[in-house]
């Protein structure tokens, strides 16, 4: 358009057309007509050079009257040099693109990293509370409102919580002692009658079954304490037990009953020591033993094996597999099964504070609860 205007311009001045000046990006070149375009207009194209290489171009074509003739001109441009202007461009526009959102994820997380700071921290001050640490949860003052207003409401609630939780300590503690007296008193009663008096047959069976039901009872109170104080973790798994000798103990304890019952123990054990409490590692391999001589019949194997990644006990099967989902249920019995239903529970129970894992498998009509320590319970 500035050509055409100089072009106009020199014409009005002199009725010629100027001289053409061409250039490499830009050139020019003029037709006499005896039919001028009526309107003038751009045109694209590609354009070969003499050595053949093709480059994008743009044309400009109208008619103008120099003198007497009217002439069609055209005026030719390169794109060539816009086409790389325009690449510098988009390549630089994608690169500022790049370098602000760089920036603004530099900034937005080093600021959201501060803001949402104590948040975070109050999330990892509840994951290691306990309530046996024997103090209400106290979270941190922060300057953030929001964050302030909902460490003031977790405070509060830990305060309600340990407060009840307290309650419900001292209330099992008294029971259980309130407990232990009749009980006791009932047991040594009924062994007076039953030694005392000459008692008939049947008065004798009734006595004896008062006395099994009072020992029933004795073990059951018993459990159930033992839970509450598993749940309440006020065990500390802080010294050092020798779990092979344990395991020996037990089973030399249970000779008796294994020999009633001719039941053979193969032992295959390991030297292992856990940081452990030594009462709750005694109950925990007790239970286990009585579980597999309660439900092994007579003529049966138990295999007990020990190493330092497991502890695992197995036995023949007497009544088929049980069941998976109910098997660590409180009160969960077979239709054969004695006891009180809470020894596996309590097993269970305590593999939870140990931080360890327990599995109950039935391969080859055998029964097998298999232990799988964790890195806290290696001394």
């Amino acid at each position: 358009m500035s050509e055409r205007q100089e072009i106009v311009n020199y014409i009005a001045a002199h009725d010629e057309l100027p001289e053409i000046v061409n250039t490499t990006q830009q050139w020019s070149y003029y037709e006499p007509t005896s039919q001028p375009v009526a309107k003038s207009y751009f045109k694209s194209g590609i354009y070969i050079s003499d050595d053949f290489d093709k480059e994008q171009i743009r044309q400009y074509i109208f008619s103008i009257k120099a003198g007497s003739t009217f002439y069609n001109i055209t005026i030719t441009k390169s794109q060539k040099d816009t086409q790389q202007l325009l690449r510098l461009i988009i390549i630089a526009t994608i690169a500022m693109i790049a370098i602000i959102l760089i920036i603004n994820l530099v900034i937005n997380r080093k600021i959201l990293s501060t803001l949402w700071n104590p948040f975070y921290k109050t999330i990892e001050q509840i994951k290691t509370y306990r309530l046996s640490d024997k103090h209400p949860m106290q979270l941190n003052k922060v300057s953030i409102d929001e964050f302030r207003s909902l460490n003031e409401s977790l405070n509060e609630m830990s305060e309600r919580i340990y407060h009840d939780y307290e309650t419900l300590k001292r209330f099992t503690e008294n029971a259980s002692h309130e407990m232990q007296t009749p009980l006791a008193v009932i047991r040594s009663k009924t062994d007076v009658l039953m030694q005392s008096v000459d008692w008939k047959e049947k008065e004798m069976q009734q006595l004896q079954q008062i006395e099994d039901a009072t020992q029933r009872l004795a073990k059951l109170h018993q459990s159930l304490l033992l839970l509450t104080k598993l749940e309440n973790r006020q065990f500390l798994l802080n010294e050092k037990v020798n779990l092979t000798d344990i395991i020996q103990q037990k089973i030399k304890e249970r000779e008796d009953v294994l020999e009633a019952k001719k039941i053979s123990v193969h032992a295959n054990l390991q030297p292992v020591t856990l940081s452990f409490h030594p009462h709750l590692a005694e109950i925990l391999v007790g239970n286990l033993l009585n579980n597999a001589i309660r439900h092994t019949a007579s003529n049966g194997e138990i295999d007990v094996e020990l190493s330092k990644e497991k502890f695992s006990v197995s036995n023949t099967s007497l009544n088929g597999e049980l069941d998976k989902n109910k098997i660590f249920q409180r009160f969960y019995k077979t239709d054969t099964s004695e006891g009180t239903g809470l020894g596996l529970a309590i097993v269970k129970e305590i593999c939870n504070v140990a931080n360890a894992d327990i599995q109950y498998e039935y391969q080859n009509s055998k029964h097998q609860f298999i232990i799988r320590f964790g890195n806290d319970n290696k001394a």
